[in-house]
Formats: structure tokens, C-alpha cells, sequence
């Protein structure tokens, strides 16, 4: 599927030891209304988050959010506010289980894109391991919105000139 978005994201993690951890990712994605009237929204991750080589797939939906990687990290981690979700996350070391605690989570996705924030605790064998804040924000990609107007008016023009290649 050809990339129709722009996402930016930005993640903190929080741990008991040390400073927090932030990244941000600016990348080329797809954005698509699934059929329960949620989205998924999908990317390749980079060298930059340390997980190049998997696909990064967020369907959001009502009140609930499932993140699924695939590649050199497979994992699926659910996020429901006020909820704990038990989820496998297999690395290339090995696969742990964790538990994700969802404190809070809100969406503006629609057609046009908008927001996904998600504050989240992670827990190995049942004791928190940080405190994590997720942001992503998506916008349509300026020039796949502009190719897809200039192929409509072409359409358009074709179909009031029948005479007209």
C-alpha cells in the first residue's frame, strides 16, 4: 500500500533508576478506516528506535488500541485506559512476558489523521519496569493528497470532453 500520511511520534519512558528515555520518529505511513469504524495506522520502524526491519501496525479503535510489530521484534501490546493487558514480546534474545497497565489513553484519529496519546506502565514478572508516554500525531502527506486532486480533475475533465485523450 502506497504511504498516504506523515506521523510523528514521540515516546518517554520513565524508569526508577536513571533519567527517561525519549525518542522521536518522523516517517512515512498508511492511515486507513478499518471496517468496525476504527483506523489502523501503519510504519516501518528505523535504526533510530532500534527496531529496524519490523512493520509497525496501531488499530485504534472505541476506547482500545492494539499495537502489533512484526519483523526483527514480533509483539502485540493492547492498550485500554484503566486496564492491564498480559502480552508476549519476543526479541531476538528471547520472548518475555509483560503486562501493560493503560492509565490513560485518548484518540482524535479520523480521515484527515489527528492524535493518539497513551500513557502506559509496562511490568516484567509482575514488578513495573517503567513508565512510558506515547504521542503520535498523523497528517496526510501533502503530496499524495495534491496527486490524488490532480487525478481527479483530470478525470473530471475527461468525462465533460469525451472527445479529448
Amino acid at each position: 500500500m502506497t504511504d498516504n500520511v506523515i506521523i510523528s511520534i514521540k515516546g518517554k519512558q520513565l524508569y526508577a533508576e536513571g533519567g527517561p528515555d525519549e525518542v522521536e520518529l518522523v516517517t512515512a505511513g498508511t492511515l486507513k478506516r478499518d471496517g468496525a469504524g476504527g483506523y489502523t495506522v501503519s510504519y516501518q520502524e528505523s535504526e533510530l528506535t532500534g527496531l529496524e526491519g519490523t512493520t509497525t501496525r496501531l488499530h485504534i479503535g472505541k476506547g482500545r488500541a492494539t499495537l502489533l510489530r512484526e519483523g526483527s521484534v514480533n509483539s502485540q501490546m493492547v492498550f485500554e485506559e484503566g486496564r492491564r493487558h498480559l502480552s508476549m514480546y519476543e526479541t531476538p534474545y528471547g520472548a518475555l512476558s509483560i503486562g501493560v497497565s493503560t492509565k490513560r489513553m485518548r484518540s482524535t484519529l479520523g480521515e484527515a489523521g489527528g492524535d493518539l496519546e497513551i500513557d502506559y506502565a509496562i511490568e516484567i514478572d509482575n514488578l513495573v519496569a517503567g513508565h512510558n508516554l506515547f504521542r503520535m500525531h498523523v497528517k496526510k502527506h501533502p503530496a499524495r493528497t495534491q496527486r490524488g486532486r490532480t487525478e481527479k480533475r483530470r478525470a473530471d475533465y475527461a468525462e465533460s470532453d469525451p472527445g479529448r485523450p
